[in-house]
């Protein structure tokens, strides 16, 4: 019985050795842990369908999901390895990652417009240059404060023209309603929320400045659990195609996942949200090299910092081929 085992313990490391090191890394996955957040509707629709538990249950992989408030939610829980997979704007990501969180971002999950500055209904503020020495809330880390600072830049104004307040996404619009600020680096569906529900007026708006929404996956995993991360791709190809034969369905999803009205909902899927490119490539990378010089200007990152090598070492043009259109 003793040398039956050994030479079973001997066939079957054999046959692991010979496999490749994604595969038997992959085989020893127990769970997969990944973000949901408001500003990205395909994590919503995901979450809600059970998709992505459907295809790992086979393989008895648990799905384990946890809400991000904002970009800088996401990069802190994949820099402090909580999660697997994470979804921000693209400029945020090029921020962590300069800054020494190792991700990589085979997917794009929309091209959004999602954040503008805004400000209450009344407001005196009626162009950007008002703004100088105004009390302006945005969450450091995410694209609605890159998005104030590179704003602020086309009228000759910077970071230290304005009082900064430094609040979560949700307590920045609750801010703004309730006066304490004159302005907001608004985020969908908040943003939209403040707009339908309560008056706010988008004081500039720039598609150019909102940043692609990047999923992110922690490099070390992405290397080790590839099929795991392409099989995640998939189930997001479905969601996409999914949302844009259903986009009545989808915003219902959104609104009663995120608590905003119907109205709310379909004004940032169906006006706001662009799911037409899911491959990463060269329009990505070109947008992001344009929008990178802020993060030096304003001294985000260190000086001297190779944002191009950056950007090019976060954004992976080729691993989703197969899974998504070719550009």
């Amino acid at each position: 019985m003793k040398r039956r085992s050994v030479l079973q313990w001997a066939a079957g490391a054999t046959a692991v050795a010979a496999l490749p090191h994604g595969a038997r890394a992959a085989e020893a996955l127990k769970e997969i842990r990944l973000d949901y957040a408001y500003y990205s509707p395909s994590s919503l629709v995901i979450r809600r369908f059970g998709w992505l538990e459907e295809d790992f249950k086979k393989d008895g992989i648990a799905v384990k999901w946890v809400l991000s408030a904002g970009s800088n939610r996401a990069l802190e829980y994949l820099n402090a390895n909580s999660i697997d997979i994470g979804s921000t704007a693209g400029l945020a990501a090029v921020l962590a990652r300069a800054n020494g969180n190792p991700i990589k971002t085979p997917y794009i999950f929309s091209r959004p417009e999602w954040t503008a500055l805004v400000v209450p209904k009344n407001s005196p503020i009626k162009t950007l240059a008002d703004l100088k020495g105004k009390k302006i809330a945005a969450t450091k880390g995410t694209d609605p404060y890159l998005f104030l600072l590179r704003s602020l830049r086309t009228v000759g104004l910077k970071r230290s023209d304005i009082e900064h307040v430094a609040l979560q996404h949700a307590d920045g619009k609750a801010a703004l309603e309730q006066g304490r600020v004159d302005a907001w680096a608004g985020l969908d569906p908040l943003m939209a929320a403040s707009e339908l529900d309560s008056g706010s007026r988008l004081l500039y708006r720039n598609v150019a400045f909102n940043t692609y929404g990047f999923l992110n996956v922690r490099e070390v995993f992405l290397s080790e659990q590839p099929q795991a991360v392409k099989r995640v791709l998939a189930v997001y190809e479905k969601a996409r195609l999914w949302i844009q034969t259903h986009q009545s369905e989808a915003a219902r999803i959104l609104s009663e996942e995120a608590k905003v009205s119907l109205q709310v909902a379909l004004l940032q899927i169906k006006l706001r949200t662009d799911l037409s490119q899911p491959q990463p490539g060269a329009e990505h990378i070109k947008a992001l090299q344009a929008a990178a010089p802020i993060l030096l200007e304003e001294q985000l990152v260190r000086p001297g910092t190779d944002l191009n090598k950056v950007i090019t070492d976060l954004v992976d043009t080729r691993f989703a081929l197969g899974i998504t259109p070719r550009v």
